[in-house]
């Protein structure tokens, strides 16, 4: 089926033959009884059996895992408490002292946070490379202890798209496994699976569940045996999603596909106008023509998404008063959802990285991340205008 149709045909729990209800059953049990101790036994033994205990797996939780397998066309998901459980999840699944991986220089300022404490707590050594050069990739990855390619389908805030099909094709030929946050672009816009990823990771928060209200992470898997590999590691973190988030994110997934057309669309508006008007002096959005990512961005995704970002003319002190003069716009630091949010990354959700690693990732002083919504474009564009300075 066609990926709209495939999102509103949510997976559902087996339910008895006739009848079965519209929307996926919430099942918020912590436990689940049975009638003898060996059956009991060996539904402990994997990721799929029959409910024991909802850290280990629950009946709505296990309708959203496969329901993202299948938007993203991975063997399987573990579903997470949040976004970075997910990546974190992952990353202590995979890693071990002395490994190394390479990252992409333009990460979420969660993840360059947790790869640093890895490195420094664990002695994994983390790379940082442009994601737009395959050969830049190759020498870094040229150590034996090489374990890790991190990737992000449209990096937050910039809007850079790395070379995906180059980097994970090539991390492939040297054997490393290679981890891709799609949160911003969303299946809709992008499945990094089918151009070669062996894990996609998404903060359900943002795009997925989509209106502001749950708190969640999934990660998706090309291989089976991947999935098994990171599981038990994950239910000894605890970081399991709960039922009623994940219910939640089974509600919004339905409309996704409408809603990033909406989200697109807008963005793109904005973003062309924001060009033309002499108080911005840069905007970042990928599918604007003269973006660094404009012809891998046509190429790998589908639609230049909802999140865009541009610098104001007066630096610092600009951005923090125009995030806080906008009035339809709210000032937040999520993203994804059906109203417009805006955000100062250098003094929030990129505050962990010094002014050197800030101009290295390419974000601005004066830089003002907005995560695009479905109101109308032109009160959105009306709002803009009287915040600028």
């Amino acid at each position: 089926m066609d990926l709209s149709s495939r999102a509103v045909h949510v997976v559902h729990p087996p339910f008895p033959e006739g009848s079965r209800p519209l929307s996926v059953p919430l099942v918020p049990s912590s436990a689940f009884a049975f009638s003898s101790a060996d059956a009991l036994a060996e539904a402990m033994a994997g990721p799929d059996g029959p409910y024991v205990y909802s850290r280990r797996g629950n009946p709505t939780v296990r309708a959203l895992e496969q329901t993202l397998a299948g938007l993203e066309g991975g063997a399987g998901a573990i579903a997470f408490a949040s976004g970075m459980g997910a990546i974190s999840g992952v990353l202590l699944a995979l890693l071990k002292p002395g490994d190394r991986v390479v990252a992409q220089r333009c990460l979420y300022g969660g993840t360059y946070a947790v790869l640093s404490d890895l490195a420094a707590r664990y002695g994994i050594h983390v790379t940082y490379v442009s994601g737009d050069d395959v050969a830049e990739f190759e020498r870094a990855a040229q150590h034996p202890a090489t374990r890790l390619l991190v990737l992000e389908t449209v990096a937050n805030p910039t809007g850079q798209v790395p070379d995906l099909p180059g980097l994970l094709a090539a991390a492939r030929m040297l054997g490393v496994t290679s981890l891709v946050d799609n949160s911003l672009a969303s299946p809709v816009l992008c499945r990094p699976i089918e151009l070669g990823a062996d894990v996609v990771v998404h903060s359900t928060t943002k795009y997925l569940a989509g209106h502001s209200d749950v708190l969640g992470g999934a990660a998706v898997f090309a291989d089976d045996g991947l999935r098994r590999r990171v599981w038990p590691r994950t239910v000894e973190l605890g970081a399991c999603a709960d039922p009623f988030a994940a219910w939640l994110t089974l509600r919004g997934i339905p409309t996704l596909p409408l809603r990033m057309r909406e989200h697109c669309a807008n963005a793109a508006v904005l973003a062309e106008r924001l060009v033309g008007d002499g108080r911005v002096t840069a905007v970042h959005y990928p599918w604007l023509a003269g973006h660094p990512s404009y012809a891998l961005a046509r190429k790998v995704l589908s639609g230049g998404g909802g999140l865009l970002s541009f610098e104001l003319a007066g630096g610092r002190e600009a951005g923090r008063a125009f995030i806080e003069r906008v009035r339809v716009a709210r000032l937040a630091l999520s993203l994804g959802g059906v109203e417009t949010l805006v955000t100062h990354p250098a003094s929030t959700s990129h505050r962990e990285l010094d002014a050197a690693a800030l101009a290295e990732a390419g974000i601005a002083p004066g830089l003002v991340r907005m995560s695009v919504g479905i109101e109308g474009v032109e009160d959105l564009w009306e709002d803009i205008e009287r915040a600028l300075p």
